[in-house]
């Protein structure tokens, strides 16, 4: 993690942050507007942040959008806290902490999120579609051809969750997956102990979706996940960024290690 920290020792890399933490997906235009910063400057400030993981990038079109990413934080909070002193796990706590609550707040209605696994491309396929790694990590399992249009059955804690527009949207192995998120039912509500006001409000919003872009490196891969399709103010936008940091960081556990963090079966 040398990289996180001299990345973030620089002050105009944190200034750079946190205007994507005040409003993420900010091509390199908006960036240098809004820090007054000449285009050469922002441009090296990034490559050293993206090298940190601390910045992901995606492409719309002609323009290269920039997020902040919070998995190098969240990695040294949940792998090596215990490495440090306490001075030290309560800034990095604090930073976590500041990073991921501001972000739920952030104008952008998607989530964007990069992690580099010690893995292999077929090995992680196997990780987001199998039910024998899903359940592990995710506490979920997923029935379906993963073939783009067919239906994908989402199983969580005995709640069985199927819809016609419950879908697959992308499958190219090893490289891209795309789906519809799942239906919010009261079966799923129940088996979660979701409240009904909440099952409610969830319902009520349009339906998101999910894509894995796999990049394979050297010895690992470059998995970057977009959460997009909602609507400014998403109650579910809100659930989806506190839930896959987590998520990821025990699929990166799982891989890794051969064990979660976790016991994913009492995740929600």
């Amino acid at each position: 993690m040398d990289e996180v920290f001299r990345a973030l020792a620089d002050p105009s890399r944190r200034r750079l942050l946190d205007s994507l933490n005040e409003r993420s997906g900010q091509n390199l235009r908006d960036l240098c507007a809004s820090l007054d910063m000449a285009r050469q400057s922002v441009s090296a400030h990034l490559a050293i942040l993206e090298a940190a993981n601390l910045v992901t990038t995606i492409r719309r079109g002609r323009e290269k959008l920039h997020y902040l990413n919070v998995a190098p934080i969240n990695d040294i909070a949940e792998r090596w806290i215990n490495r440090f002193d306490r001075a030290r796990i309560d800034a990095l706590s604090d930073l976590k902490r500041a990073l991921e609550d501001n972000t739920m707040t952030a104008q952008t209605p998607e989530f964007v999120y990069t992690t580099y696994i010690r893995t292999t491309p077929e090995r992680l396929w196997q990780a987001l579609t199998e039910p024998t790694f899903t359940r592990r990590y995710w506490g979920v399992t997923f029935e379906s051809s993963w073939t783009p249009g067919s239906p994908l059955t989402v199983i969580q804690k005995g709640a069985r969750i199927a819809h016609p527009e419950q879908v697959v949207l992308e499958a190219e192995p090893y490289r891209r997956l795309s789906y519809t998120w799942h239906t919010f039912t009261p079966e799923w509500a129940q088996a979660l102990g979701i409240s009904a006001e909440l099952l409610a409000t969830l319902a009520a919003e349009p339906r998101s979706k999910v894509a894995f872009e796999i990049e394979p490196l050297e010895d690992s891969v470059k998995l970057t996940v977009v959460h997009d399709g909602f609507e400014p103010g998403s109650t579910v936008l809100a659930l989806v960024r506190e839930g896959w940091p987590r998520v990821l960081s025990e699929l990166k556990s799982l891989l890794e290690t051969g064990e979660p963090l976790a016991d994913a079966s009492t995740s929600a």
